[in-house]
Parts: structure tokens; C-alpha cells; sequence
């Protein structure tokens, strides 16, 4: 059996489709993270299968249990964290801990070996108001209240939004130590990068499911010859790129510039050698490996019908 299993979910919000049809399978014990932009419909999804919201079609079913008629089953299997903290802040750590471990009727000493590598971290600051703490350690705390009753289900929104890059790293290291503790974890980002972190990606963009493979098989389907460009001005670079071919095909990474190869219409020699005509001096040239950044806008570039 499936541990989640989606069929032709979609939700309207008036005038506005928050998901068209999105069906897809998780397999139990695996990282599958949802990836996409502000908007997409991660957090529409995520509500409907913990329960929160009503899908307007379709069905999704949680450890064998249907997501509306089974939904206080559902409720006692999973463990959810929205993207905004949502504790109590004028409680403590440890009160915090305690009363989301009686509302599942259980206590903390029962499940503790489950959290222990996470709630260690902030124990310390046990008797701290949980609105007191600094980012990297509301996520912790928000974690071990969201696994204090030893859910089946790990399903987090965006859990790394707003926390510092070793928090970040941190954080999906104790997800890797969950998953081989047998817990199917989902999680929303809109961190490209850490898609690479998951066993497998769903990419998703205005409500629409592109693509669900493992990481590497996004970027094995990427298809085209990709350069890495840079130089003095990588503005003029750009605007020049943009030119030579259509404007999605040239990207800023960080200090380089991105440049699809459609159709090996270029070498980085000759590619080269015309930029040198135009006056530009001091540019590198080198073909580069796609990361899933480059796949997710190739693949909506594709899902628009713009491909040539």
C-alpha cells in the first residue's frame, strides 16, 4: 500500500484556480518534496490533505485513509507544520511539548527517543517563552510537536523559509535521520537546491503538476546544451545573449549567466569568438551541468507551449 496516493485533486478559489488536476503517489519511508514559486498551490494542496480544506474534485487517501471521510483518522497519523510558526508563544519550550503531547494523548516521555536528537538541541532553553526564541530553534521546537505522537506521516509547508543556511542544513539532515525511522515526510520549498535533498520532486507551477521524477531524472531530461557565461558586465552579457536567441533561453545564476544551446547552434569557441566582434573582452565561456532551477524553468517554458 501507497502511503499517500492523489487523484485529480483541484481547488477554486472564486475566479482563481489554485490546482488544476494533480495526481501522484508517495511511496512509505520517502522524502518527496513539492516544489514551486510563491503561489503555485503548495499550501492548497498540503490543507487538503491534512484535513484543513475541501478539495473541489478528486481524492487523496493518507496510510490507506480517505482525506474527508476519514479525516479524524487521518488527524492522528500525521504530523503537520504550516510554513508560519503556529505554537503558542507565551508558552514554554517544555509546555509547548506537553500540550500538544496530551492532545494526542500521549506525553513526551513516551515518544521521546523519536524527537530526542531534535529537542536535545533546544532543551536547554526548556523554560523559554517558545515566542522567545530565534528562528533556527522555533523550527526544532515546531518539528518535535509535530512528531510528539509518533505520527506514520511527516508533512511540512515551507519549513526553511526565513531560516539561516545552517539551520537549513541542520534541518534536512534530521529528516534524513526521520525517514530512516520508516516516516513518510512531504515537504513544500520554494529552495530549488533543496529539491536535490529529496528522493523525489513533484515541480509544480500555478497549480499545475510538470513533473514528478527523482532529482537526477529532472535533470537527465533536461535535454539541451546549457553554458556558463561570465564576464566584466554580465548585465551587457545578458542583454546581448537575450538577443542572439529568445529571452527564457538566458538565465542569471549567481555570478554567471545561463545560456540554452537550442540545437547546437554554438560552440563556446564560436560563441566566443562573436562576442569578441561585439567588443566584449575578459568573457569565460564553459558548458555546465543543469541544475533543477534550469529544468523548472525549461519545463515551464514547455508546459507554455513557447518551445520552439
Amino acid at each position: 500500500m501507497k502511503s499517500i496516493v492523489i487523484k485529480g485533486i483541484s481547488k477554486n478559489f472564486q475566479e482563481v484556480q489554485a490546482l488544476q488536476p494533480v495526481s501522484f503517489e508517495l511511496e512509505k519511508g520517502e522524502i518527496f518534496g513539492l516544489i514551486g514559486p510563491d503561489g503555485a498551490g503548495k499550501t492548497t494542496l498540503i490543507r487538503i490533505l491534512t484535513t484543513l480544506l475541501l478539495p473541489d474534485a478528486g481524492a487523496a487517501w493518507l496510510e490507506g485513509f480517505h482525506c474527508t471521510d476519514d479525516y479524524r483518522k487521518i488527524r492522528n497519523i500525521i504530523g503537520y507544520m504550516p510554513g508560519k510558526f503556529a505554537l503558542y508563544p507565551d508558552l514554554s519550550v517544555e509546555e509547548n511539548m506537553k500540550f500538544f503531547a496530551t492532545v494526542f494523548g500521549t506525553t513526551v516521555e513516551a515518544n521521546y527517543d523519536l524527537v530526542q536528537l531534535i529537542y536535545s538541541q533546544i532543551e536547554p532553553f526548556k523554560k523559554r517563552r517558545a515566542g522567545a526564541l530565534s528562528g533556527g530553534m522555533k523550527q526544532k521546537l515546531a518539528l518535535s510537536c509535530a512528531l510528539i505522537h509518533r505520527p506514520k506521516v511527516l508533512i511540512l509547508d515551507e519549513p526553511t523559509t526565513g531560516v539561516d543556511a545552517v539551520s537549513r542544513k541542520e534541518f534536512w539532515q534530521i529528516l534524513k535521520n526521520l525517514k530512516e525511522k520508516g516516516i513518510t515526510i512531504l515537504v513544500s520549498t520554494p529552495y530549488m537546491d533543496e529539491a536535490e535533498l529529496c528522493d523525489r520532486v513533484g515541480l509544480i507551477q500555478k497549480g499545475k503538476l510538470m513533473s514528478v521524477e527523482t532529482p537526477q531524472t529532472v535533470v537527465n531530461n533536461f535535454g539541451h546544451e546549457l553554458f556558463s557565461v561570465s564576464g566584466p558586465d554580465n548585465y551587457q552579457i545578458m542583454e546581448y545573449l537575450k538577443k542572439l536567441t529568445n529571452q527564457e533561453d538566458v538565465q542569471i545564476f549567481g555570478q554567471n549567466i545561463h545560456f540554452i544551446n537550442r540545437d547546437g547552434a554554438f560552440t563556446p569557441n564560436s560563441l566566443h569568438q562573436k562576442m569578441k566582434e561585439k567588443g566584449f573582452e575578459n568573457i569565460d565561456i564553459q558548458t555546465t551541468e543543469p541544475n533543477i532551477e534550469d529544468c523548472f524553468i525549461e519545463l515551464m517554458r514547455n508546459k507554455n507551449g513557447s518551445n520552439n
